[in-house]
């Protein structure tokens, strides 16, 4: 008697376990597609963006717009890129798809990379000036020391773009091994990350303060 007790005692533990497994498993399936569908939706944003820089890429030069309608379309691109990767960043840190996400960053510094580009060929058009801050970390940072220091760089500059909506904020991740950023990095002499670089002319490499930085995009302004 005391043996069929245990059989039993022992088949129903094995059926609640099998249950809890093919339980969690499903769960797991529906966990992960539905991180495949957010990616996915990020991957048709990103093609969004990209056809819409490259629309504005053809207007710089044409004639067709004022420099200021160039210039406003620029930064709201700018802001929607910006807005859409730190999303994806939110989204990374409790995410997996690693690959996947790797390279949708890589998508969004090509992007940004692409509006550097467009911010230096619409002040050679136009006669009005903008401030730019262009931004150049390493996303995959292993150094706890440059991490925290990278945390400190954004938060900085997210306060100043804060205080002047009119700033043309673009973080880019120089080891995304993009040949046109590493052009543009070579250009200015950048061999240390992470640097800033604002109004295409001063490059940080040490904490300068809010004010700082605050005068010299305001002074291009004028």
């Amino acid at each position: 008697m005391a043996i069929k007790r245990s059989y039993f005692v022992f088949l129903q533990a094995l059926l609640i376990t099998i249950v809890v497994f093919i339980v969690g498993f499903y769960i797991g399936i529906s966990v992960e597609a539905g991180r495949t569908a957010q990616v996915n939706n990020y991957f048709t944003q990103s093609e969004t963006s990209l056809v819409d820089i490259l629309a504005l890429n053809k207007l710089v030069g044409s004639g067709l717009l004022t420099c200021q309608d160039l210039i406003e379309s620029n930064r709201v691109l700018l802001d929607r890129v910006y807005n859409e990767a730190s999303e994806l960043d939110q989204y990374e840190e409790s995410g997996k798809l690693t690959d996947s996400l790797k390279t949708l960053h890589q998508k969004y510094d090509v992007l940004r990379t692409y509006l550097w580009i467009n911010s230096i060929e619409i002040k050679r058009e136009c006669v009005e000036n903008f401030p730019t801050i262009v931004y150049i970390y390493n996303h995959d940072e292993k150094d706890l020391m440059k991490k925290a220091e990278q945390n400190v760089w954004s938060k900085l500059l997210l306060e100043v773009k804060n205080e002047n909506k009119e700033v043309h904020l673009i973080p880019i991740a120089q080891d995304s091994n993009l040949e046109s950023l590493n052009l543009l990095i070579k250009n200015y002499g950048i061999k240390s990350f992470p640097a800033v670089i604002v109004n295409e002319k001063d490059v940080f490499y040490e904490f300068p303060t809010k004010e700082e930085i605050l005068s010299l995009i305001n002074n291009s302004s004028q």
